[in-house]
């Protein structure tokens, strides 16, 4: 028992002095990672279902939520609900940790680079936006495969899939899927829907931390680091931001996966939400909505929990803390140059 205790006590020291040496963005970057991909697969069966609705409106969208549950696990099984979550967390586990490390990131250049701008909403509006802008540039390929993976409604037989139109292929994994889309269209085709995306989540971000932080200065003071009042926080401006947001998040499926629809590639953003509208209607614009309400909420309950308690694990410093190391820093390389 003793031996047993004094090797628990060496593992921690071991991991104590691992962590101490990591740089403040390897924790902030491990921190988001984590959080993204437990509140990903969390929520992976809504994720599935969600994107069914927003491209498969007819065959779906008419028998509802649960019938979409009972079709799904009827037709593929248990791990059908799971279909493009491999994609999904390869995606989320980098876009999580660089959104995460990426917002505290700019907030300390903003405050270093204009020490004078008001600390406060704002400052969280203008660094999340950006922040999420930079994750979704180098994670977007990841995100068109998720779709086109979790796209394909298989039969039990697993030989047909069922919903494709002419030439479009059944992608049998990951892998087999980027192959195929690059090979098919080259980078552009990997990148295939991404202007939606991007003008999506500049505002997601931005008012999701925006709304995020605002909502906190009315929170008394004795209650502010209660992990319960930053998860409803936290669910509550996710919600908001995504409604304002959702129907640019319906193109951009409908972009991804473009070639069951004939839609030109030549089309911008506004071109197919207007004929999205069209077509299909304005209600089209916010297809799975309500459901995506059922993911939020516990998404980022999940998320910010598990980041909070990375966080504390990793002996990531509180952010006054860390904004006087990076002043410091700051300060002591103007200072060197200056006697260079």
């Amino acid at each position: 028992m003793v031996k047993k205790d004094e090797k628990e006590e060496g593992v921690m020291m071991f991991f104590n002095g691992v962590t101490e040496k990591m740089p403040l963005f390897t924790k902030e970057l491990i921190a988001g990672g984590v959080a993204g991909g437990v509140a990903k697969t969390a929520v992976a069966p809504l994720e599935r279902i969600k994107i069914l609705f927003q491209t498969r409106q007819t065959e779906f969208r008419s028998i509802g939520l649960f019938g979409s549950f009972s079709k799904i696990g009827r037709t593929e099984g248990a791990l059908g609900f799971y279909r493009g979550n491999g994609a999904s967390v390869a995606r989320i586990v980098p876009y999580a940790a660089l959104h995460y490390m990426a917002y505290e990131q700019y907030r300390r250049w903003i405050i270093l680079a204009y020490p004078d701008v008001w600390k406060g909403p704002v400052l969280d509006l203008m660094a999340g936006s950006f922040a999420g802008g930079t994750a979704v540039l180098f994670t977007y390929p990841l995100d068109l495969v998720r779709t086109k993976l979790a796209y394909q409604v298989v039969e039990p037989s697993k030989s047909i899939v069922k919903g494709l139109v002419n030439h479009e292929q059944v992608y049998k994994g990951i892998l087999d899927c980027f192959s195929k889309t690059h090979k098919e269209a080259g980078l552009r085709g990997l990148y295939r829907g991404v202007a939606p995306s991007l003008y999506g989540i500049f505002p997601y971000a931005g008012l999701k931390f925006y709304f995020y932080e605002e909502m906190k200065t009315h929170v008394p003071e004795d209650h502010k680091n209660d992990i319960t009042v930053k998860l409803v926080c936290g669910s509550v401006a996710g919600l908001l931001g995504q409604t304002f947001t959702y129907p640019l998040d319906v193109v951009r499926r409908q972009m991804q996966v473009q070639q069951v629809y004939n839609v030109s590639n030549e089309k911008g953003t506004l071109q197919i939400l207007l004929k999205i509208a069209r077509e299909q209607g304005w209600k089209q614009l916010f297809s799975g909505l309500s459901l995506n309400y059922l993911k939020v909420v516990p998404s980022v309950a999940i998320g910010f929990t598990v980041y909070d308690t990375m966080k504390s694990y990793l002996q990531v410093p509180s952010r006054d803390e860390a904004m006087s190391g990076a002043a410091s820093s700051h300060t002591n390389n103007e200072t060197s140059s200056l006697h260079s």
